[in-house]
C-alpha cells in the first residue's frame, strides 16, 4: 500500500528582523513521499521539523515545560479555578495517576517530534548522492541535513527521558523505514529495561561533529554549539543522583571539557561569541533578546499578520490574563508565594538560603475590601519584577495593576502574582490586528542560554572539588542582575515618574533612584565557596532565581535528588495561603513520572511501566 503523509509547512515564526526564506514557505497539501526526494523537498521537511518546536498545545506546554518545571517544581501555581483542567490540578497537587491526560499529550507531542526528525533522515537517504554533492555551510548539504535531524531526534527523546526516565523507546529512522508507526519495546527479551542514554548521546555527538559554527542566512537553525550544550546537559543528567536510571555514570570531566569549549569558542547564529546579555530585562524584551550573545538555543518567535494560535508555546489561552490586557485568557501560570518571597534579600543583598524568607510576611496581601496591596519597601533581588508581576508595580507597558479584576480569576486558587516573562509588551503588537490572543509574543523562548552554561560549569567545578573556582561563575551571573531594574511609572501614562524606592547595588557601591520597589543585590562572599556543600547551596539557589519561570525547577530538583524534601517543604509553606495544598505529599519515588497508561495498553506488552510507577 502506498504511504502518504501530510506536510503542513508552518509560516515563519522566527524572531522579528531575523526571518529567512528557510522558514517562509507556502503551505502545501497532501503529497507522496517521492515528491520530497530532492534538495527542495528535504528543505521543506526540515522546515516542518523545526516547526514542531512551536507546539502550541493547550494541555502540556510542550517545550516551555511550565506545567512540569514551574508548577510541579513549586515556582508557580496552576491558577484559573480549582475545577478547571483537573488533570493539571492533579499534577500541581501531586495527586496524579498513570492516566493523566497532560502526560499523555506530552508523550505524544515528543514522539511526534521524533517522527518529523526521522522523516528527514529517511527521505534524505533516498537522494543522498545528490545532496552530498551540494555544498552546505561548512560541509555538504546531506551531512548537515542529517546532523540537524539527529539533533532534533535526540532533543525530543531527551524531553521524554527527563520526564519519564531513560527506559523508554528509542525510535530511529531504520524502524520508521520498516513501519511508519513503529512499536519499539523498552525491555529486552529477558524483561530488563533498555536505557537509551547512549542513543541520545550518539545523536547529539554527531550533530556537534557535523553542524556548522553558525548559519549565515538561516539563523533559526541549530548550530554545533547548541548541540554541544545539549550533549553536556545529557551527560550532567547521567552524572547526577537522578535515577531515571543512569547507571551511576560519572561524566563530569567530559562535561567540563565540553563547557570549556563552548565558553571559549561558542557563538550564536549571528556570529556573536557567547556572553551574558548586558541586562536581565532585555532577555525578555522582543527585538532585544534575539542576538545579545546569550541565546544558545531559542525557539524563535514573531508576530505577523493576524496570528492567533502560533506565537506562544505555553498554549494559546492558558497563560493570558483573564481580561486585563484587553482580550482575556484563562489565567493559568501564576508565580507561587514561595518563589516571590524567595527573592527577599538580607542587608548585604544576599538571599536567605536557610529558608527564613518563609518567616517573613508575604509581599502581597488583600485588604478587607478585596484590594491587593504589595509591600514595596522590602528589599528584593531586582530580578523579581522581571520574572513576575506584582500589584502596584508596572506590568511591562500595559499599566500598574491595582485591583484583582481582569488579572486573577480566583485568588484563593492561584494567589496574588502574575506571570510576566512570557507576556508581550503592548508595544510589541503595534498596529497588527490580533484580536484573540494577549499572549502572542515576538520575544524568543530561551531553551538554553549562556547563564545556563555558566551555572552548569560552576556545578561541574563543584562536583570536581573546585568550589572556590565555581564561585567566580556563580557571581558572574549574579553581578549581571545589578545592571537594570524596573522603574516607577505613572499608571495612566506609563511614563517614568519619581519614587522613594531605590536599587541598592552592593556590588558596585551605588544607589539608583526611582525604582518601582526597593531592590538590593550583592555578591556571595568567598566564604560561601569554602566547601562543596556551601557552594552547592549557592549554585542551586542562583539557578532558581536566575531561571525563575523558565520551566527548569522540577527538572533540576529531580536531577539533584532533592525533589522530595524541597517540594514537601514547599507545599507545607504554600498551603498557608492556598488550601489546595493542605494534603499534598511528594513521593520520594517520583524522580520520574508515569508512562501514560493508554500508551502501554496500545503497545500490547511491548511497553513496560517505569520502575517508580509499577
Amino acid at each position: 500500500m502506498k504511504k502518504l503523509f501530510i506536510y503542513s509547512a508552518i509560516t515563519a515564526l522566527f524572531a522579528m528582523g531575523s526571518c529567512s526564506d528557510f522558514l517562509q514557505v507556502d503551505p502545501v497539501g497532501n503529497k507522496s513521499e517521492k515528491d520530497f526526494v530532492s534538495q527542495e523537498g528535504v528543505t521543506q521537511l526540515l522546515t516542518g521539523m523545526y516547526a514542531k518546536l512551536h507546539n502550541t498545545s493547550y494541555f502540556e506546554g510542550t517545550l516551555s515545560n511550565y506545567v512540569y518545571g514551574d508548577v510541579m517544581g513549586g515556582d508557580a501555581n496552576k491558577g484559573s479555578t480549582y475545577q478547571d483542567q483537573p488533570d493539571f490540578t492533579s499534577l500541581e497537587t501531586y495527586t496524579f495517576t498513570t492516566d493523566n491526560g497532560y502526560l499523555n499529550t506530552k508523550w505524544k507531542g515528543c514522539y511526534n517530534g521524533v517522527f518529523f526528525a526521522n522523516n528527514v533522515i529517511k527521505v534524505a537517504d533516498q537522494c543522498k548522492d545528490e545532496l552530498s554533492a551540494t555544498a552546505g555551510q561548512s560541509k555538504d548539504f546531506y551531512t548537515e541535513a542529517i546532523a540537524q535531524a539527529r539533533f532534533m531526534r535526540a532533543f525530543w527523546h531527551f524531553e521524554v527521558v527527563k520526564l519519564f526516565g531513560a527506559a523508554v523507546p528509542f525510535v530511529d529512522d531504520a524502524a520508521m523505514k520498516e513501519n511508519v508507526n513503529p512499536q519499539i519495546s523498552n525491555v529486552d527479551e529477558s524483561g530488563n529495561y533498555i536505557y537509551i542514554w547512549d542513543n541520545i548521546i550518539e545523536d547529539f555527538q554527531y550533530a556537534y561533529d557535523n553542524l556548522p559554527d553558525k548559519w549565515e542566512a538561516e539563523k533559526g537553525r541549530v548550530n554545533k554549539w547548541a548541540a554541544a550544550a545539549f550533549l553536556a546537559k545529557v551527560k550532567m543528567f547521567q552524572s547526577s543522583p537522578y535515577n531515571g536510571k543512569n547507571g551511576s555514570q560519572n561524566h563530569w570531566t567530559e562535561v567540563k571539557s565540553l563547557l570549556e569549549e563552548i565558553m571559549a569558542n561558542g557563538k550564536d547564529n549571528n556570529g556573536t561569541k557567547f556572553r551574558l546579555a548586558d541586562t536581565y530585562e532585555e532577555l525578555y524584551t522582543a527585538g532585544e533578546s534575539d542576538w545579545t550573545g546569550e541565546s544558545v538555543f531559542d525557539i524563535q518567535m514573531a508576530i505577523t499578520g493576524t496570528v492567533e494560535e502560533t506565537s506562544n508555546i505555553n498554549g494559546a489561552w492558558h497563560i493570558g490574563m483573564s481580561g486585563a490586557l484587553g482580550t482575556g485568557g484563562w489565567g493559568f501560570y501564576q508565580p507561587s508565594y514561595d518563589i516571590v518571597n524567595a527573592h527577599i534579600v538580607n542587608e548585604n543583598g544576599l538571599p536567605k538560603m536557610d529558608n527564613s524568607y518563609r518567616n517573613d510576611p508575604v509581599l502581597s496581601t488583600l485588604d478587607e475590601n478585596n484590594i491587593p496591596h504589595t509591600d514595596l519597601t522590602v528589599y528584593t533581588d531586582p530580578r523579581l519584577d522581571v520574572s513576575t508581576g506584582r500589584f502596584q508595580t508596572p506590568f511591562l507597558d500595559w499599566t500598574v495593576p491595582a485591583v484583582l479584576d481582569g488579572w486573577v480569576r480566583d485568588v484563593t486558587n492561584g494567589g496574588l502574582y502574575l506571570n510576566k516573562k512570557n507576556i508581550p509588551k503592548k508595544a510589541d503588537k503595534g498596529s497588527l490586528s490580533i484580536t484573540t490572543q494577549t499572549n502572542s509574543t515576538a520575544k524568543n523562548f530561551h531553551l538554553v542560554r549562556y547563564a545556563d552554561v555558566l551555572l552548569w560549569y560552576a556545578e561541574t567545578l563543584i562536583e570536581l572539588e573546585q568550589p572556590q573556582e565555581a564561585g567566580k561563575y556563580i557571581n558572574q551571573v549574579r553581578a549581571r542582575a545589578a545592571n537594570s531594574y524596573v522603574k516607577a511609572v505613572d499608571p495612566e501614562t506609563m511614563i517614568e515618574s519619581s519614587s522613594s524606592y531605590v536599587l541598592d547595588d552592593k556590588i558596585n557601591n551605588r544607589k539608583e533612584a526611582n525604582a518601582a520597589a526597593n531592590y538590593r543585590i550583592g555578591l556571595y562572599p568567598d566564604s560561601q565557596f569554602s566547601t562543596k556543600e556551601k557552594a552547592t547551596e549557592a549554585l542551586r539557589w542562583e539557578r532558581r532565581i536566575e531561571l525563575a519561570m523558565e520551566g527548569h525547577r522540577w527538572y533540576d530538583l529531580v536531577r539533584w535528588g532533592a525533589a522530595t524534601d524541597v517540594l514537601n517543604g514547599y507545599v507545607k509553606y504554600e498551603s498557608k495561603y492556598l488550601g489546595k495544598y493542605s494534603s499534598s505529599v511528594y513521593s520520594a519515588k517520583w524522580v520520574t513520572l508515569p508512562i501514560p497508561h493508554n500508551e502501554i495498553q496500545k503497545m500490547d506488552g511491548l511497553l513496560v511501566q517505569n520502575e517508580n510507577w509499577k
